[in-house]
């Protein structure tokens, strides 16, 4: 599916990440291969983050979300490890536990929002 944007809710031991359009979502959730919760450590995540950030394949534009650390554990892993992907996060956002469907909804008017000032140079 080629789409512009992507949301990704994650906490340790788990990611949704959905890609979507105007008209379409798609949305595959990621399992943490850790048995240990909360690590801190992004290098005990590599092969989950790795994961997360395959998934994101063709996404111009992401927002990560989630409860905890971990999305911003993401973003750091992404800016040291997979450059691509870290070029594509543009912010990192607090939300609890939100259905996909919420999430996308979130994620809309994020980007509606963010769009419009990117658009818009006399607001840079």
């Amino acid at each position: 599916m080629s789409t512009f944007h992507a949301v990704v809710w994650m906490d340790h031991n788990e990611a949704h990440v959905v890609m979507f359009d105007r008209e379409h979502m798609e949305a595959q959730r990621i399992k943490s291969r850790s048995h240990h919760k909360h690590q801190g450590k992004s290098h005990d995540n590599a092969a989950f983050y790795l994961d997360v950030a395959g998934a994101l394949a063709g996404a111009h534009e992401v927002l990560l979300a989630g409860p905890g650390m971990a999305r911003n554990e993401f973003r750091d892993w992404a800016v040291k490890h997979h450059h691509a992907v870290s070029k594509t996060i543009v912010d990192s956002v607090s939300a609890d536990h939100p259905t996909d469907g919420q999430l996308v909804a979130m994620a809309r008017q994020y980007f509606h929002k963010y769009d419009n000032m990117a658009a818009d140079p006399s607001l840079s």
